[in-house]
Formats: C-alpha cells, structure tokens, sequence
C-alpha cells in the first residue's frame, strides 16, 4: 500500500525518482541519509522527517512548515548553528515509536507546495554546509528504502491521529479485541466511534433485524433498498464499517449462557441490551473471566408537560469487579414492564449517541487514551437539568 502510495503521488516519486532514500513510516514521510556538519565540524548524516498530509490514494499538500530531525543539530562551516531553521531542541516520539531529536521551522512564503518543495528545501539547507566542504556527499543514494506498514486494521492511514500529533496516544488501543453485545440505537453508536479506533478486532453480537425504526435511532442514512430487504443489524452495520476497519467480525445470535463462551477471548464488553437477566449471567461470566466491561442505558419518560425527561446511564467493571454493581443496584437486572415508559423503549438518537459517547470516553480512559482523574464506574446524566453525577469510584 505504502509503495503505491508514493507511485500515485508526483512529489513522493519525484522524491524516490531522483534518488532520496524516502520511506513512509506511521503516516509520515521520512528522508534518511541527509549530509550535515556538526557543531565540530565534523560530516554527519540524519534523518528528516514530515508529517504526511494524505488526499485520496496520494499524498495531500503539507499541512504546515514544521519538520522534525533526528541526529544532532545542523550547522555552519564555521560551527554556528543554523539559526534559520532552529525550533523546538527537544527530544519527541512522533507515531509508532518513531524518536526525533529537534524540529526544524523554515516557511516559505505561500507555503509549501507539495512534499517534493518542503523536503528537498529543508534538505538544502541542512546539507548545504556539508557540501560545501566536500562536494561529493549527497542525499541522493538511489538507495531502496523499504517503507514500513504499521499493520494497522484500519483500512487507510489514521492522518487525523498524525496530525494532531496523537498516534503514540492512540496506539494504545491497538491490542484491544473489542466485543459489543447488542447493534441497536446505543451500540450502533459504540461501533461507529470504536470502528475509528485501531483496535485488534470488533465483534458484534445481534440477531435482530435492520428495520424501519433502527434508522432513526442509528448513524448514518440507510437507502430504501437496504430498508426493503431487511438484513441482520450485525450484516447491515458491517457492510458499512468494513469500508474503514478490516476485523469486524459478526456473530447473528443473542448472547445466551449456552454461548458465553464466544466472550473469552475478548478484552472489552460493551453491553448494549435491554434485558436484564441475561445481563446478569453476562457480567457473572465476565467477572469470572476478570474481563473488563461497560453496561449502558437509558430511561427517557413522559413529563406532565408532554416532553421528555430521563436519565443516561454508564457503568462501569474493571476487570470483572462487579461488588459495587450488585451492592449498590447500579443496574436493573429485570426484563421490564411493557407498560411503563423504558419498556416502550423510548430511544433518540442524540441521547443513544451521547450514551455511546460516554462509554466509549470511559473506556478509553481505563486503556490510557483519556486522563482519568475521578476513576468513576457509574455515572448518571440528566436530561433535564444537564448535569452527570459521579459515582462509586476506584480506592
């Protein structure tokens, strides 16, 4: 993939075409072997590096003038520091443990154009010197540079993670197999926002049917066809985020006690489900398994004044410890009334969309993604006062 990247884009070719040693490497560019003088004056060679910038199956315009360097700081004939292009001195892990040790600021006016103008003018710079004393060192190797894939299971470069600068942060997820029993309004949700992450393998436990009223309560716009035929939520859902993450792995059943057995391998649980007492042998299970999970829900009532009130729900197990969840009745473990309001099973897309967002911070606080400072495992939103209370938190 990351050769036919640098095919389809006329600035990473050229750059390879005359003779850089130019890899792709965590959704960044990489030039290795660039001639500099030291501060003694001595020749050496480092590596400049650019966050890559991707626009459809080639690479996009630089999304700004900084670049990073690994090896010591570049200088003059005389030793002085090439000021023009001094940054930041500090020592950085860029994406997939990728180790610089400066970065360099030099911005043209406009901008760069492509990665062929930014590179080969920090690379005139830095090299320059160097050159000066010995005009037979260059850059240009026509060395083949292997680039490196991060074996990601995402189907295409997470750029925005590169961009902000966040991808060690996010590697943090990769590990993670993630199961999430249930596809209806919430957990639709939860699948839309973990499909974005690069986790090992999400797997989807659900036996209903993709109907009419699932699509005002999930992501997206399903077209009518879809809605005619009907699919399984779990075929429907994976035909859509296929498209972006490679291991979403179905399973068309309710999870049952007969089958608990399919969780074991999982690292997470989201429980997305209305029923209680399968819940429970769910999170006795899981306990057992010491495996971590998240039990969502909501309970959205009729007020006097003809709207709606509730509550969202998001609570908590680390490890299996499910003692507060049963001591303190965090969550009701009954198959409900079908008279009252939650048994009519009132869902909006906003609030199973915001439930969904608060499991999927909560469970990326507990792998390192978030800073977690309270250690809540049960919290609460209001709707109607827009508050979220905290609850039964870690000693």
């Amino acid at each position: 993939m990351l050769h036919k990247l640098i095919d389809h884009s006329p600035d990473l070719k050229k750059l390879r075409d005359e003779g850089y040693e130019i890899k792709l490497e965590h959704n960044h560019v990489l030039i290795s072997n660039v001639p500099y003088l030291n501060a003694s004056k001595q020749i050496k060679f480092g590596t400049l590096v650019a966050v890559l910038t991707i626009a459809g199956n080639k690479s996009g315009k630089p999304n700004n003038h900084v670049a990073y360097f690994i090896g010591e700081q570049p200088c003059n004939k005389d030793g002085s520091i090439i000021s023009a292009i001094v940054h930041g001195q500090n020592k950085t892990v860029l994406a997939g443990g990728i180790q610089v040790d400066r970065s360099f600021s030099n911005k043209p006016q406009g901008g760069y154009i492509d990665y062929y103008h930014k590179m080969t003018t920090y690379i005139n710079i830095i090299s320059g010197p160097a050159q000066s004393m010995d005009n037979s060192i260059t850059p240009k190797t026509f060395r083949l540079v292997e680039s490196v894939d991060e074996n990601s299971e995402l189907k295409y470069p997470d750029t925005n993670s590169s961009r902000a600068g966040i991808t060690t942060i996010t590697d943090k997820l990769k590990a993670q197999k993630v199961g999430i029993i249930g596809v209806g309004g919430t957990g639709s949700y939860i699948l839309d926002f973990v499909a974005k992450c690069p986790v090992k393998e999400i797997r989807i436990f659900d036996n209903d049917e993709f109907l009419l009223h699932n699509a005002f309560r999930a992501p997206g716009a399903p077209d009518e066809q879809s809605l005619k035929e009907t699919p399984k939520k779990t075929h429907y859902f994976q035909g859509i985020y296929s498209r972006m993450h490679s291991n979403i792995v179905i399973r068309d059943k309710y999870i049952i006690e007969s089958n608990l057995s399919e969780l074991q391998d999982l690292n997470f649980v989201f429980i997305c489900i209305d029923k209680g007492s399968i819940k429970q042998i769910i999170m006795d299970y899981l306990a057992a398994k010491k495996i971590s999970f998240i039990d969502v829900g909501m309970g959205i009532e009729l007020a006097p004044n003809n709207s709606l009130i509730g509550m969202i729900r998001t609570t908590t197990s680390k490890n299996g410890n499910v003692d507060n969840i049963y001591t303190n009745g965090r969550i009701s473990l009954a198959d409900g009334d079908e008279d009252d309001e939650y048994g009519q099973n009132i869902q909006i897309a906003e609030l199973n969309a915001l439930n969904a967002a608060l499991a999927v911070i909560k469970w990326k606080k507990l792998c390192g993604f978030y800073y977690d400072a309270e250690k809540e495992n049960h919290s609460l939103f209001s709707i109607d006062d827009n508050t979220i209370l905290n609850e039964d938190f870690e000693a």
